[in-house]
């Protein structure tokens, strides 16, 4: 039975609504804890409520990734990508020192071993450039300096790349929200947001909430949030599952910080690399496959509604036709391990089968525009009274404090 929190020109069947919030944030991963942060740090007399429907923060994008604070090189010049990125590294870096969570910076090489790799390079050092991030151009005997083990013709060098753990980050923002008074409600699934009288009303199937602004931060299910606001967003979510191997310890001292291969620039995706986790554990991965549930974690794992929803949309079957090449490439690494360490044998060429053992898989929630285009930069839709965060991937927690004062202005000069 819903417990009705009564507002002055809501709905009849929603009557004695105890409180008003100025505004509610939907989707407790590093955004939507960022995003309350900043709001709450800014403007404290304001009333907040962050819903999330999980028992805990951090539960799916946030907590499954490889926690790298990436520079800034891969996105294009004059992008929000570009732009919250390098800023919000910074920020970032500054937050966790200020906490006390581990931060490193432990530099990233990304490697080349043929002309359309070194072109792709080429690209990158030119974003580094016009977005003033430090990087160096290295050949193969420097890069052996500073990854030993590495396999390449030429590489860029960012030193600035660091290394944290953003369910730590977001555990903190927490507990500064608390401490300020704001509200956090967990196992609250929203299922309907009705308009009336000027208020949002939120249905979560136990309680009613009231704000008078919505931030959507659903990550996974943005973009259905964004429908209950009443709009219809301009992509649709397509998961892609992403999986990891780590190396065994022993094999661990084979990387220094991150290894990465030049990337495909038709894809947004950066391809299976290496990175020095925070507890000294080498996380290789991931991949990109098509997730058959939204929170897909495990190849097994099946939502019919989820799937049906993924393939009765035309934007999906433009892009698998137009990245069919690499679609069934990453489909055949993720069936057979020996094609995955095929390609990490590029870069790492001392590791073998026996060498990796699976770990954590992701899922990637990437928008997909109706004629097949895949988003590569930050979606945001606003309209009177909310914010939907449609397309925030990585690097997203990375800028997500610079995002999260973004979305902050943006909701409160509505």
């Amino acid at each position: 039975m819903l417990r009705l929190r009564c507002v002055i020109g809501a709905p009849s069947y929603i009557r004695g609504v105890e409180k008003t919030y100025d505004i509610i944030i939907i989707g407790g991963g590093i955004v939507g804890a960022a995003t309350f942060y900043k709001i709450q740090t800014a403007y404290p007399q304001l009333h907040i409520l962050l819903l999330e429907k999980e028992k805990g923060l951090a539960d799916h994008q946030t907590g499954n990734n490889s926690g790298v604070i990436h520079s800034g090189i891969y996105y294009k010049p004059g992008s929000l990508k570009a732009e919250y990125c390098k800023e919000g590294a910074q920020a970032m870096k500054d937050f966790c020192i200020e906490r006390g969570i581990p931060v490193k910076s432990c530099g990233k090489l990304i490697v080349a071993n043929n002309d359309r790799e070194i072109s792709s390079l080429r690209r990158l050092f030119n974003n580094a450039t016009c977005s003033g991030i430090g990087v160096e151009w290295i050949n193969r005997d420097r890069a052996r300096e500073i990854e030993p083990h590495v396999s390449c013709l030429e590489a860029l060098h960012v030193g600035s790349t660091a290394i944290t753990s953003y369910p730590a980050v977001c555990q903190a923002m927490a507990e500064d929200i608390r401490n300020a008074g704001g509200d956090i409600c967990f196992e609250q699934n929203v299922l309907h947001i009705v308009d009336s009288g000027g208020m949002r009303f939120i249905e979560t199937g136990r309680d009613v909430f009231p704000a008078r602004h919505i931030i959507n931060c659903a990550g996974l299910h943005s973009d259905r949030v964004g429908r209950m606001n009443g709009r219809m967003p301009c992509a649709r979510i397509i998961p892609f599952r992403g999986e990891y191997f780590r190396l065994v310890p022993e094999k661990s001292n084979l990387v220094n910080g991150m290894i990465y291969p030049a990337p495909d620039e038709k894809l947004p995706f950066l391809g299976a690399h290496f990175t020095k986790m925070i507890d000294g554990g080498v996380h290789a991965g991931p991949n990109a496959v098509l997730a058959f549930k939204r929170e897909g974690y495990r190849k097994t794992d099946f939502d019919a509604g989820d799937l049906i929803e993924t393939l009765s949309y035309s934007g999906f079957w433009k892009m698998a036709a137009e990245n069919l090449a690499s679609g069934l490439a990453e489909m055949r690494r993720s069936m057979m391990k020996r094609y995955f360490v095929k390609s990490l044998r590029q870069m790492l060429p001392q590791i073998g089968p026996e060498d990796l053992i699976p770990c954590i898989s992701g899922v990637r929630a990437q928008a997909v525009f109706g004629d097949g285009r895949l988003a590569d930069d930050f979606l945001i839709d606003q309209g009177p009274g909310y914010l939907n965060v449609i397309n925030a991937p990585s690097p997203a927690a990375t800028a997500s404090l610079v995002i999260g004062r973004h979305l902050a202005r943006r909701a409160l000069a509505s």
